[in-house]
This record gives C-alpha cells, structure tokens and sequence, in this order.
C-alpha cells in the first residue's frame, strides 16, 4: 500500500512554502541538547507550515475562503495565511481555547465563532459550515499536505544540528509529529528516534497505540487548548505506530516546571504545550543517554507571559 504522506511531499513542501515561513533556530543549550524554536514561527507556532502547505496547494481558492477549527494555534496559523494570500478565514475555536489566543485571531481579522466545550465539538461545527459555504477546510493535523507541511521543522532539524540521534516533540493530534517523523527520515527510511510526548491527561497516541488504532480519549489539563484533540489522527497514527517511534506521557505538574524552566534558564516565553516536550526531559520520562545528540521541539508560544 502506498504511504499517504511520504518524505518527498515533505521536501516538495518545503520548496513551496519557502519565504512564506521562517527557518526557525535550533538553540545548542548543551554539548549536543538542542531546542528547535518554534515558538518564534510566524502566528506563534510551527502551525503556519502546514496551513501554507494545505492553502498553496489547492490552487485557485473559493470566494468563501478558507475554514479551520482549531484550540487556537492552528486557527491562528490559518488566518496568518489567509491573511497574507488575502482572502477570508472563519475559524471555530472551542470555549477551552485562551483569551490570548482569542485576541490574536480577532487581530488577524478572522472571523470567529467559539463553540463546544472541547476542539471535537468546535470540529464538527466547522465541517457543518465548510458544506454550507463551500470553504477549502484546513484541518488541524489529519491532512496529507499539513502533516508535510509541519514536516519541514523535521528536515531543517536535521540540516541545522548535522543530524541527531533523538528528536522530541509533543503530540495532540499528531500531525507534527508525524511529519518529523518524515522530515528527519532517511532515504532507506531510517533516521532517528522520535519521542512523541503527550500529557497524561491527554493521551491520544498512547491510547491508540495500545489499542491497535485511533480511540477517543478525554480531553483536560494545562495542554488542552493546543493538544487537546480528543482522538489521534489516522494518518498520524499510521506514521507514529512504527518502530522509530516510542510515545511517552508527562504529567501537568512536569510542564508547568519545564514552561517556567524554559523561561528561567533561556528566557523563552512557551505556552504549556510548547513546554511538554521538554517536559519529558526534565522530568525524566525520557532519559538522555551519554552523548546522544537530541533535538527537543518547542513548538508554540502563545501565551499570556503574565502567567509565568
């Protein structure tokens, strides 16, 4: 059977998107520890890759626009692209998703609509919508060009640090990890490991990995409004459930230490989400061995830095 997403629509991505995202910096913290910086990714996270990916290969768009549903930072990334190919965004966050992130949709001139208790809810609305208008849909994580898109953050990881032995990176849906997965593959389908860190509360891949595929999970906690999809994407899940992949969880008690020791230590201003996969670090979840070479993505930053 034929992958969905491959590491040559990763490539054929980053070629596409090239000058429309930024090539974000990978911060040495220690002799072979590196953060990849997401955080300082246009609309705020590495969320914009995907959406210019998903929009620029769609061709010509409709009158109506684009629609997401998003907790915020992929609504964000959405109506930072609508914005700067100009055409319409609506985006439909639900009532978990932050005041901060909020204020930043209604400041990209989105049109909002906040409904649901979780983002499954706020989902469902916008597919309801997307049939009425017409609408190109950008989904969240489970579509073959977004996940490509995120996997760009893979390939410059790889370029910047010359290759490392492990990479880092939080999951809710999946799609980022996903496409690091592809991005830091090599061409006879090897590469580094990938730890795919997820909060306790919010257990998406791990659930599904016991369970054989994609299951509902609840939704709560401080990660919630970035990684607070209620079930994996199953794209990502064909991607995640190979050997290359080991899925761990953290509790919020670790990413609330590790979003203040970002702060702290590096003075970089993380939402929690940003902070699981250094979380997963620090608090032992994931045990660095003697001279791997590991690349922690610190994907967002999308917060109120009054709460630091």
């Amino acid at each position: 059977m034929t992958a969905a997403v491959t590491r040559e629509d990763v490539v054929a991505a980053a070629r596409r998107i090239s000058g429309r995202v930024l090539r974000t910096p990978v911060l040495e913290i220690s002799p072979g520890l590196y953060l990849k910086l997401e955080l300082l990714q246009h609309s705020g996270s590495f969320k914009v890759r995907g959406a210019f990916n998903r929009v620029l290969s769609a061709g010509p768009l409709p009158d109506s626009g684009v629609i997401a549903a998003s907790g915020g930072n992929h609504g964000l990334a959405v109506a930072y692209v609508a914005r700067a190919l100009g055409v319409r965004a609506e985006i439909f966050v639900p009532e978990v998703t932050s005041p901060v992130k909020v204020a930043g949709l209604a400041a990209l001139g989105a049109h909002i609509t906040q409904t649901g208790a979780v983002y499954a809810e706020a989902a469902e609305a916008a597919a309801k919508r997307a049939a009425e208008t017409g609408a190109l849909p950008v989904h969240a994580y489970d579509q073959p060009e977004v996940i490509a898109g995120q996997g760009t953050t893979g390939l410059e990881i790889m370029e910047q640090t010359g290759g490392v032995d492990t990479v880092l990176v939080a999951v809710g849906g999946g799609g980022l990890a996903a496409g690091v997965t592809l991005g830091t593959s090599a061409p006879d389908g090897g590469g580094p490991r990938v730890v795919a860190v997820e909060p306790e509360l919010i257990p998406t891949l791990h659930a599904a990995l016991r369970a054989g595929g994609p299951v509902p999970v609840e939704v709560s906690g401080v990660g919630a409004d970035a990684l607070g999809a209620s079930r994996l994407g199953g794209l990502a899940y064909d991607l995640l459930s190979g050997p290359r992949v080991r899925s761990v969880l953290v509790p919020d008690e670790a990413i609330v230490a590790a979003r203040r020791a970002l702060w702290e230590r590096h003075r970089l201003v993380a939402e929690h989400a940003g902070a699981a996969a250094y979380a997963a670090l620090l608090a032992g979840a994931y045990e660095r061995e003697e001279g791997e070479r590991v690349a922690v993505v610190v994907c967002g930053s999308n917060t109120d830095p009054a709460t630091l």
